[in-house]
């Protein structure tokens, strides 16, 4: 079994090669034992529509039952949809087979504690050493069958109110989002159009991943073309999800995350926002304006989320995407009910959203660069780089290395999920922007192993 498919808060890899039905016998049988030793009986398990999850979802089911856990199982469902369950039924954990926004070759699984709360890294590498001891607990499960959406739609419908209709296109990639953010929105009030909200496995017209503006091009342009007032994507498991306003732009996160802080501090004045360090700094500078106190913490949603949980942090976003929410609901990623609150927030207003976004100041940005790094390399490289520029710039080191320049800041940080290098940058002015980078770039061309992002 290879120990790299237990990563920091998930267990992810290629099926076939690292993940095989048999591999999640095991992990579902780790994961049982850990539910079973916290004091737990009864876990929830869902699935996305990926090719190999029907077969790694089974595999994983025995595993749990013969841990002697019973499993509520919800079938087809989002990730959040999965966090909504456990948390909202009270069972003792969940777990969701899915292969996020990831390429078709892979499958993985997400598990939680009771409340939805992420197993800590420490935890996912004790189920590998339980599988490598075969430390299991033994026993008989049941299983039983249950579907979330109505209590999920009512959930969400209670804390969301339009104060008019508006037209929204909704891109679901193919994937599972299609089950339940059409129905949740129109339930709300929405027109809804649908675009790829057929269920398919393959993934056909584009990666189900937002945080790449190529996947966003068919959506940027239907949301044009029938005059939409906004338009929604959302990744494999619809715990992440972009936005595009009426005139087809594409917004960051950490932007669409300023507008969602400004909603929370109207009613909570003083309130955290948590977010992670590849964030803007117009960013930090929106939530002190609006009276908030900004929480720059490690990327990761497990990480985040546990923010939120030690520090009573009611809302919080990542650059990827998750928006996590606390206020009212249980302190999970969901881009279904993201969705659905910058809906609000948009029709709120007779003004169209684009002019939301414009009112904001923008600093020139790259997009989340990607430098290829061998997993069994990234954490070094990035230590030696941490060291360097530490005796040259102010640094912040909470995740990575965030370089302080005069104009600006870079990151490099090695990615939790895959054998890659983490990059962005943010300047006042192009010409820092461009200094900045090669800077960086230089630093990193001392590794042969690592190749550098074309937009270098």
């Amino acid at each position: 079994m290879n120990p790299h498919i237990f990563r920091a808060y998930d267990v992810r890899g290629k099926v076939g090669s690292d993940i095989t039905p048999e591999v999640f016998r095991q992990v579902g049988r780790a994961y049982g034992t850990l539910i079973r030793r916290s004091g737990g009986k009864q876990v929830a398990l869902g699935r996305d529509n990926r090719l190999s999850s029907a077969d790694l979802s089974a595999g994983f089911a025995e595993g749990v039952l013969a841990a002697g856990v019973s499993i509520v199982d919800i079938g087809l469902a989002p990730t959040p949809i999965l966090y909504f369950a456990t948390a909202h039924w009270k069972l003792d954990g969940g777990a969701n087979v899915t292969g996020s926004h990831n390429p078709v070759t892979d499958n993985g699984v997400k598990m939680v504690h009771s409340g939805a709360g992420p197993l800590t890294d420490e935890e996912i590498q004790d189920l590998r050493r339980m599988i490598e001891a075969g430390d299991f607990e033994t026993g008989a499960g049941a299983v039983s069958q249950r579907s979330p959406k109505e209590d999920y739609l009512t959930t969400v419908a209670e804390r969301v109110r339009l104060a008019r209709r508006l037209k929204v296109v909704v891109d679901a990639g193919n994937a599972v989002a299609a089950l339940y953010a059409p129905d949740l929105l129109r339930r709300l009030g929405c027109e809804v159009i649908e675009l790829y909200c057929e269920l398919d496995g393959r993934f056909p017209h584009h990666l189900p991943d937002p945080e790449i503006e190529e996947n966003m091009h068919d959506l940027m342009a239907r949301v044009v073309e029938v005059q939409a007032d906004l338009g929604i994507a959302y990744d494999g498991d619809a715990d992440r999800m972009g936005l595009v306003d009426e005139k087809g732009r594409r917004h960051e996160a950490d932007l669409i995350l300023i507008l969602l802080a400004r909603d929370l501090l109207a009613r909570h004045p003083g309130a955290k926002v948590v977010f992670d360090v590849k964030s803007s700094q117009t960013l930090v500078d929106a939530i002190k304006a609006a009276g908030g106190v900004p929480v720059m913490y490690k990327t990761g949603h497990s990480h985040l989320k546990r923010k939120m949980r030690e520090d009573g942090i009611l809302l919080g976003g990542e650059v990827s995407g998750h928006m996590f929410f606390a206020e009212n609901y249980y302190g999970v990623d969901d881009g279904i009910l993201a969705s659905a609150k910058l809906i609000e927030i948009a029709a709120r207003s007779p003004e169209p959203l684009s002019a939301r976004f414009d009112a904001i100041p923008h600093l020139h940005a790259t997009p989340e660069l990607k430098a290829p790094c061998p997993d069994a390399e990234k954490f070094r490289v990035v230590e030696e780089l941490a060291r360097h520029f530490k005796e040259r710039y102010e640094t912040i080191d909470i995740d990575g290395v965030r370089i302080l320049f005069p104009g600006g800041w870079g990151l490099v940080r090695p990615s939790n999920t895959n054998p890659y290098l983490t990059l962005r940058f943010e300047a006042r002015t192009k010409g820092e922007l461009d200094e900045m980078k090669r800077i960086v770039f230089a630093a990193l061309a001392r590794y042969p192993f690592v190749t550098l992002p074309a937009e270098g």
